[in-house]
This record gives structure tokens, C-alpha cells and sequence, in this order.
């Protein structure tokens, strides 16, 4: 098989290189020369050779002159690069030298600075001491923010910056505990608290107006981020004070104490008549004459028989809240006294339409009654934040 492959492999190339004869006529002469099949494929491979080598070499001629060409370029980059890193480093040490060159008191009157800031923040944030509670979240943070002027004034700056992280980390997280808290139990009693979130705006007294923390900014020498920051504590604190003022001057405390609660808001049982009936209050059970107290600040407006509830008295409370206190059997105050939170009013009966000792107690809101158990629940739980 192989024999005649090579054999059909002669016969092609004789045919494709058969012999020819070269006559060639010089001086009256005729020459004549034979070429072979065997010199014509000597000959054509010389000249395939040749041309093969010339291709390579024209290749690997280019193939150099491009790689040059790439690399020259990746070095002039990495060395411009380098070149713009040196530069901005020089420029930056020598910022820092004709800084350090300007004044020999440079980091003292820095430190000083800090200093002065540092009592500016702490005057600030005091302002939240007078909430329940507040004494017990700052004081160690305010304890810990002295310095005594010793040490390197590196060691000063950084002494009085983690000062002022510890009264600001405190100071955020009673503001925003204290006002979450006030704000669910403004909701727990029916309130919109943004209502009476307000009433305690400027903070800082003299020092800053707290709305705007670029004047905040600006008197404690901060950074706008810092400043930002005790915006939010500030507007936190300023809630704080607003529903703590809010929910003293609204009825949210327990009209009795020692007493159970009996019969609720809303459509219940006559217990005279066995026929549904609204429930216009929250019932009290008690001892005769268990002492009955105002459950908010306020002006009596009503004291006397009323008919259904007996002796009766009527607290208005202002921007709205009024408060009911029936089937009393003595009455303490008068119509145009006014009344303290706490203050005794009088002390629980039976009188009117009642069927034993106990208090009958109703709240009002801009004319409509309103389930008081909210209102007391309310009251309970801003309690439980401040004791």
C-alpha cells in the first residue's frame, strides 16, 4: 500500500516537473542542457526555502518593532505615574513642613481648641439633665470629659475628642430612647405626638439655637458632619421636653390608687336596666371615700349634681382636654380653683346612678368623650421610663 502511494506520488511530480531541454545559441554555437525532473524539485525547493525564509524574518522583523512599541508605552506610563505619585507626595510633605514651620505653638493652639469645644458640647448636652432619667445616662460621660492640661498636645487633642464622642454617643442615645418612648405613649393614648413635640424649640439657652446646625457648626468649631449630628440629638432633646411638658399638662395619670378597674368604655349591660347601653368612662372600684385626685393640671369648671352621675366635678385642662369625676361623696374644690397634678378633689362614693363605691371617670377631647383606660395606660407607661 505504501509502494504504490510513493508510486502515484514519482508519477505526479514527473508529470508536474517532466523533463525539458534548454537550448541555448552563443557564438554560433547551440548548447543544449537537460533539466532533470530531479533538478527542477532541487531547484524549486531552494526557492521555496528562500521565500520561507524571507517571510519569517519580514515577520519577526515586525513582530519586534510592534512589542517595542507597546513596551516603550508601558514604561512611559508606569514612569509618568510614578512621576505624578512623587510629585503629589512632595507636594504633600511640603504643605506639612510649612505647617509645622509656621508656628512652634501650632498643636497647643489646637488643643486649645478642642478644649474650648469640648465645654461648648458639654454645655450644650447638660441641658438634657433636667428629664428623668438623663442624670443616670450622662453623668459618667460628663465626669470622664476634664482634661488637666498635661501630656503632649497630641495627647490633649486626643484625650479631648474621645471626650466629646462619649458626651455625644450618650447624650444620642438617651435623647432618642426618652423621645421614642414619649412619642408611643402619646400614640397609645390616641395623640398625633408632632402635635405636642414643639413646645420645647430653642435649646442651648445662649448658645445656640438648635435648628440651625450650621450656627452649631460655627460656635463648637465642628465639621458639618459633626454638627449634623447634634442637630439630631438636639431636635431629639427639644421632643423630649416637649411631650415631658405635654404629658404633666394632659390628663395621663390614675385618678385613684388602691383601686380596681371595673367597668370599661363603650357599649356594656345597664346594670339597672339589663339592656346594652354606652359607657361613656372608665369605672374605679373602691372603699368609700378613697381619695380621688385631678389627673392633670387645670381650672374646675363644674362641681355639683349631675343628673345619672351624683356629685360631680369638672376639670378643664386647656387646648381642649377636659376630665369627669362622678358618684363622688364629698367634693373638695370649687368652680375657678385651680388644680395641681395629683391635687385631692374629693373622695369616692356612690352617689346618682350607681350601684356601690366607686369612681365613674371620663375624658373629653374637644367635646367627644375619649376611652380613658388609654389615657391611663399612657400615663403608666411614661412612668415606667423614669423610674
Amino acid at each position: 500500500m505504501s509502494l504504490r502511494r510513493f508510486t502515484r506520488l514519482a508519477r505526479s511530480l514527473t508529470d508536474l516537473f517532466p523533463e525539458r531541454h534548454l537550448y541555448v545559441r552563443s557564438g554560433g554555437e547551440m548548447h543544449s542542457y537537460v533539466l532533470s525532473t530531479g533538478k527542477q524539485l532541487t531547484l524549486a525547493g531552494i526557492v521555496a526555502g528562500c521565500a520561507l525564509w524571507m517571510g519569517v524574518s519580514t515577520a519577526a522583523l515586525i513582530a519586534g518593532a510592534l512589542t517595542q512599541s507597546h513596551s516603550e508605552r508601558e514604561v512611559a506610563l508606569t514612569q509618568a505615574k510614578y512621576e505624578r505619585w512623587i510629585a503629589d507626595r512632595q507636594a504633600r510633605l511640603n504643605s506639612a513642613m510649612a505647617q509645622l514651620n509656621t508656628s512652634s505653638t501650632s498643636f497647643d493652639d489646637l488643643a486649645t481648641t478642642m478644649e474650648k469645644r469640648n465645654q461648648a458640647l458639654a454645655l450644650l448636652l447638660t441641658q438634657a439633665k433636667g428629664q428623668p432619667g438623663a442624670v443616670q445616662a450622662l453623668e459618667p460621660a460628663l465626669v470622664a470629659a476634664t482634661t488637666d492640661g498635661k501630656g503632649t498636645p497630641m495627647q490633649r487633642i486626643q484625650a479631648v475628642r474621645a471626650d466629646q464622642e462619649r458626651l455625644i454617643e450618650a447624650t444620642e442615645t438617651f435623647a432618642k430612647n426618652r423621645a421614642d418612648r414619649l412619642r408611643l405613649a402619646f400614640r397609645l393614648a390616641g395623640l398625633d405626638p408632632a402635635v405636642y413635640a414643639g413646645r420645647g424649640d430653642a435649646l442651648g439657652g445662649p448658645l445656640i439655637e438648635a435648628k440651625d446646625p450650621r450656627a452649631l457648626g460655627a460656635v463648637l468649631d465642628v465639621d458639618a458632619g459633626f454638627a449634623e449630628r447634634i442637630q439630631h440629638v438636639a431636635s431629639d432633646l427639644s421632643d423630649v421636653r416637649g411631650l415631658s411638658q405635654s404629658a404633666q399638662d394632659l390628663p395621663l395619670a390614675r385618678p385613684t390608687t388602691n383601686t380596681s378597674e371595673s367597668s370599661g368604655f363603650g357599649v356594656r349591660e345597664d346594670p339597672f336596666t339589663g339592656h346594652p347601653a354606652f359607657h361613656s368612662g372608665q369605672d374605679f372600684a373602691g372603699a368609700l371615700m378613697t381619695p380621688v385626685a385631678a389627673t392633670a393640671p387645670g381650672v374646675v369648671s363644674f362641681t355639683g349634681q349631675r343628673t345619672g352621675y351624683g356629685n360631680t366635678v369638672e376639670i378643664d385642662h386647656g387646648r381642649g382636654f377636659k376630665t369627669r369625676y362622678a358618684h363622688l361623696a364629698a367634693i373638695s374644690v370649687s368652680v375657678g380653683q385651680h388644680v395641681s397634678l395629683g391635687q385631692r378633689i374629693g373622695g369616692m362614693g356612690s352617689t346618682g346612678r350607681s350601684t356601690g363605691p366607686h369612681l365613674h371617670y371620663e375624658v373629653w377631647v374637644n367635646g367627644r368623650p375619649q376611652n380613658p383606660l388609654r389615657f391611663v395606660k399612657a400615663g403608666d407607661y411614661v412612668q415606667q421610663d423614669v423610674q
